[in-house]
This record gives C-alpha cells, structure tokens and sequence, in this order.
C-alpha cells in the first residue's frame, strides 16, 4: 500500500518561503501566479 502525505502550513499562516517563490515568479514574468504554498511531500510504502 502507498501512502502519499502533503505538509504544509494552515490556512492563515503567513508562509514567507512562498511570498519569496511568488515574487521570484512575477519577477520572471508569471504575474497571473497569484499564491504559492511551500510545503513537504512524503511518500511510504507500507
């Protein structure tokens, strides 16, 4: 069995990674990205 995990912070909680990708985004030339979450990805296999 696979178990596929997502971390990331709750709703509400400033993520200053994601405003730092965001920015990085608009800077590049992506002005419709309009969030970016930062989080972790963990897969098992059980």
């Amino acid at each position: 069995m696979r178990v596929k995990i997502y971390i990331t912070l709750k709703e509400g909680i400033l993520d200053p990674q994601g405003k730092a990708v965001q920015h990085s985004l608009h800077t590049l030339g992506y002005p419709a990205v309009e969030n970016v979450r930062i989080g972790k990805y963990i897969e098992l296999n059980l």
